[in-house]
């Protein structure tokens, strides 16, 4: 189950469907579980999407490229989703024009192109949740895309949970909610190296 510059695509689609019609509510809140509030957890997620297409472009050997994307801090919530999906755009195309055997550092192993548009799919998505929960508003992903984030980040547990949401069992390998039987996780950590090296 391979995932693609598509999926990201389709991720961030996604967050903006369930954020842009409530960039007028109060994006000061607490977003979900998080210790950050809405607007910081959306800037975090267009950081991170450029600093994932940057470890692409230059693939620096042992740490990440040394930099910080923010927002302008009078950034209104519409202009932060927008710095958000555009670090994700961004992202996609970097991971459209890299080569499958490249690969760069990520603290989760040395990622390939697949790994980090499936991070950034698991970013988009688990923080869009975030936020979404902050405002009272909810996220809700294609399954599939869900199911081959979950397969290529958490190998580890992906089959044991075959009989479950796909949605659910992204956001329970990441820590965010408990399912039946299964508590919620108070550690976790996705792969971010390909299978198999």
């Amino acid at each position: 189950m391979t995932v693609t510059a598509d999926d990201l695509d389709t991720a961030l689609s996604s967050l903006v469907a369930a954020l842009g019609p409530a960039t007028d509510a109060d994006w000061s809140v607490r977003a979900g579980p998080l210790e950050w509030d809405c607007w910081h957890t959306a800037e975090h997620i267009g950081d991170t999407m450029l600093s994932y297409a940057a470890q692409l472009v230059a693939r620096p050997d042992g740490r990440y490229v040394r930099f910080l994307a923010t927002a302008d801090r009078d950034a209104s919530a519409g202009e932060v989703l927008e710095f958000a999906e555009t670090g994700g755009r961004i992202l996609a195309l970097v991971v459209r024009g890299t080569p499958a055997g490249a690969r760069a550092f990520h603290p989760t192993g040395r990622a390939d192109p697949e790994g980090f548009a499936a991070m950034g799919c698991a970013e988009a998505l688990l923080h869009g949740e975030d936020i979404a929960h902050g405002l009272g508003t909810a996220l809700d992903p294609p399954r599939p895309l869900c199911a081959r984030v979950l397969a290529r980040l958490f190998p580890d547990v992906a089959a044991e949970l075959s009989d479950v949401d796909p949605w659910a069992a992204l956001r329970w390998c990441a820590g965010r909610i408990e399912l039946p039987g299964r508590p919620r996780r108070e550690c976790w950590q996705w792969r971010g190296a390909p299978i198999g090296g």
